[in-house]
């Protein structure tokens, strides 16, 4: 599992302090400049673990107001885990897989029908990134439900919320979906395809390919954004000698 972040530690000692009272339901939490006094941070820091504790149902954030804790704390049973992209992703692939390979023998006529559907509106040059999400989601959770088995539904229904509710495997996604779009859309083709032969080896395997790879370029754009770092504090390292060299 990749290091986490700054902000989600710091999100996680605010919830620890919701949750043994310090901050009860219905209360206003600490302004951003306090708690980042407090946990010696950055103010941005703060910001964007109160985002991750909102998306997780901790706290909203009024506009101008600050953010309060919600009246109905998420129960065990609705939390998500703080895992990554990789993980959620790796999960999706071992499940959705199984899920094209129980729809395929009885996959009706209808349901066929409305993944032609979502092919035709998932290749919408106009539509926005917002809507190809939701086309997305609408495709997995059809072909999810065609599987006729309750506790797999259950099961990738979870794996999409920790897709679209954790900031960080959401933006994850979301660069490595934005640049592959053409991709995609062809492994979409190919699940149907398989799904339209009533094979359930085949739409296995369809899945399977369209997962492998998002899961490479997710480790290609993790190296890329590794690279980026390393560049920009070499960058840093180099003015500074440039500055104490002038000095000198």
């Amino acid at each position: 599992m990749a290091e986490r972040r700054l902000f989600e530690e710091i999100a996680d000692a605010i919830r620890g302090m919701i949750e043994d009272g310090t901050y009860p339901p219905g209360t206003r939490l600490p302004g951003e400049r306090e708690l980042s006094e407090q946990f010696e941070v950055s103010r941005v820091t703060i910001r964007e673990a109160e985002i991750a504790l909102q998306a997780t149902g901790w706290i909203h954030i009024r506009t101008g107001a600050g953010a309060y804790v919600e009246a109905e704390l998420p129960s065990e049973s609705k939390r998500l885990p703080q895992v990554s992209a990789f993980e959620v992703t790796e999960a999706r692939s071992l499940f959705e897989a199984e899920a094209a390979a129980l729809a395929a023998p009885t996959i009706s006529a209808e349901t066929l029908e409305k993944l032609d559907e979502l092919l035709a509106a998932m290749a919408d040059e106009k539509a926005s990134e917002d809507e190809i999400n939701a086309i997305d989601r609408e495709f997995h959770r059809t072909i999810a439900a065609a599987s006729n088995n309750k506790a797999i539904i259950h099961v990738i229904e979870n794996l999409w919320r920790m897709r679209t509710e954790l900031p960080e495997v959401k933006e994850s996604h979301s660069l490595v979906c934005r640049k592959n779009s053409s991709a995609r859309q062809s492994e979409h083709a190919d699940v149907v395809e398989a799904l339209r032969r009533r094979d359930p080896a085949g739409a296995r395997l369809a899945m399977r390919r369209h997962f492998n790879r998002l899961l490479e370029s997710m480790l290609d754009e993790t190296e890329e954004r590794a690279l980026d770092e390393l560049r920009r504090r070499a960058a840093e390292s180099r003015e500074r000698y440039l500055l104490s060299a002038k000095l000198a």
